[in-house]
């Protein structure tokens, strides 16, 4: 089968783009999947450039979405036929993280991402990126990961709820719990930052800034329900117009990098949630002064995964996907081929792309 195989994470790494990879499983308690769709996320390009950690040689991709086509001993809860995204965060729904009602920190799965490598060319074993492996045109994944999906969402809309509407929309709906007629800046428009847009709007939120360098995003963040668009030189300026100074209700960083973190919660009013969104590297450290960080009241708050129920929320997404409040298809710029993977990760570096999805029957 093919498959995009990293070798080696480094800053320009590029993907082995192969036709030779087999496939071991589904062993017990695991499902092979049939991959249709799968998204071209900054994680993935995060975890190339070995910003966030990931064995190798492996198989990127974590955002998608596909069939099954079979299932291990004591599966019980998808069978072959049923649509299904893929979760890099399985809940068991056993640990105290789970039964404590924070699924989206659920470990259970830590282990075999990173030890288990079911892919195989020759005599060279493959991992799976943050468990999932699915820039492949199958993958074998914990049951718990496969989470089914009505047959009516397209498979490439279904990808967008595995991973960055989750995190985006979850971190303004979930983590901050946005409310009506209230203030968001947002830094960072890609993506996962527009997710956070849409998300706030949903939520009701009066005034939504979005900020981004590339001014050729801000139209689009328009589209998604941003307000106001500036660049980050700009922010300051229209803080000042549109809150009097005060700062926003609600700040959040969709970049995972501790200068745009800074300028969340320079742009947070007193009391105010600053929302972490992004994912940054363990040696980018962020600093606020201790008297600041009591007597400003400021919160700052982690969104993994959009602090989601994946179960849950996937019903969520898709049933304001159906009422036409959420828009997945507009996330999507371009749908390429398994063989447009490395001009799509180069596109996604130079910040020039918003959502690309692999079409695995494409090509």
């Amino acid at each position: 089968m093919r498959g995009a195989v990293l070798h080696t994470a480094g800053g320009d790494a590029k993907l082995d783009l192969r036709d030779d990879l087999s496939l071991a499983g589904p062993d017990a308690g695991e499902v092979r999947i049939r991959i249709r769709a799968a998204g071209v996320c900054h994680s993935d390009v995060s975890a190339m450039a070995g910003i966030l950690p990931t064995s190798v040689p492996a198989v990127i991709g974590h955002e998608a979405a596909g069939e099954v086509v079979e299932v291990g001993e004591g599966v019980t809860t998808v069978a072959p036929g049923d649509h299904v995204l893929i979760s890099f965060v399985p809940a068991c729904r056993h640990c105290p993280d789970c039964l404590g009602g924070q699924p989206y920190l659920c470990m259970s799965g830590i282990g075999d991402a990173f030890a288990k490598a079911p892919f195989r060319y020759g005599e060279t074993d493959v991992f799976r990126m943050a468990g999932c492996g699915a820039w492949a045109e199958e993958t074998v994944v914990p049951e718990t990961a496969a989470i089914k999906v009505d047959p009516d969402v397209p498979f490439d809309l279904a990808a967008m709820m595995s991973c960055g509407i989750t995190t985006g929309v979850g971190a303004a709906l979930n983590t901050a719990k946005v409310e009506p007629g209230s203030s968001v800046v947002v830094i960072g428009a890609g993506g996962v930052g527009l997710a956070v847009v849409q998300g706030a709007k949903i939520a009701g939120a009066a005034t939504i800034v979005a900020v981004d360098p590339l001014e050729a995003k801000h139209e689009t963040a328009v589209r998604f329900g941003a307000t106001h668009v500036t660049t980050p030189d700009g922010l300051a300026a229209l803080q000042a117009e549109l809150t009097a100074g005060r700062g926003f209700d609600y700040a959040f960083e969709a970049v995972g990098r501790s200068a745009t973190l800074t300028a969340a919660w320079d742009a947070t009013r007193r009391g105010g949630d600053v929302v972490l969104v992004g994912a940054g590297a363990v040696d980018d450290q962020w600093q606020v002064d201790m008297f600041s960080l009591l007597f400003l009241g400021k919160n700052v708050l982690s969104s993994m995964y959009g602090t989601a129920d994946i179960e849950r929320d996937t019903r969520r997404w898709t049933d304001l996907w159906r009422r036409g409040r959420l828009d997945l298809d507009g996330v999507i710029s371009d749908r390429i081929r398994f063989e447009d993977l490395n001009d799509a990760v180069d596109a996604l570096r130079t910040g020039t792309a918003l959502r690309q999805v692999v079409m695995f029957d494409e090509g």
